[in-house]
Formats: structure tokens, sequence, C-alpha cells
């Protein structure tokens, strides 16, 4: 059960995030830096973390793949923004 519901939530994630990097964050410096997927996918672990701590249904896996899915989706807004700049 948590691996559908993993799956389904983090493919759904990387989109909207990607997106929205892509579209809002497009004209922010900071978006830019090489420490920023790092950043966003340790942040997003973090958050994740009491979440699945409340919820007996979420597990650890959950909290990995929060964290992968926020990083590799705001490197792929990365460069996706340098693909337009051109």
């Amino acid at each position: 059960m948590e691996l559908i519901f993993v799956a389904i939530a983090g493919a759904f994630g990387y989109v909207r995030l990607r997106d929205f990097v892509c579209s809002r964050l497009r004209f922010v410096d900071s978006v830019q830096r090489r420490s920023t997927p790092w950043l966003a996918g340790a942040g997003a672990a973090l958050v994740a973390l009491p979440v699945v701590g409340l919820l007996p249904i979420l597990g650890p896996l959950t909290v990995i793949v929060s964290g992968v899915v926020v990083g590799t989706a705001v490197r792929s807004g990365q460069k996706q923004i340098k693909l337009l700049n051109r």
C-alpha cells in the first residue's frame, strides 16, 4: 500500500514541482545555484519526517522518496530554465 501511495504522489509531485520551478522561479537567481536541489531535497525530507511519524500507513520509504523527488524536480526545472534562456 505504501509503495503505491509513494509512486503516485512522487510522480504527481515531480511534475508539479518541476513546472513550478520553471515558471514561477524562473527569474530567482538563487534557484540556479548548484546546491539548491540538494537543499530542497533535504528540506522536503525533514518536513516529511514528522508526518511519517504520525501516520502509521507511511514509512521511511516515503521520506526518502519525497527528498529525492523534490531534488530531482528542482534540478530538472533548472535545466529547463537554462534551455529557455538560450
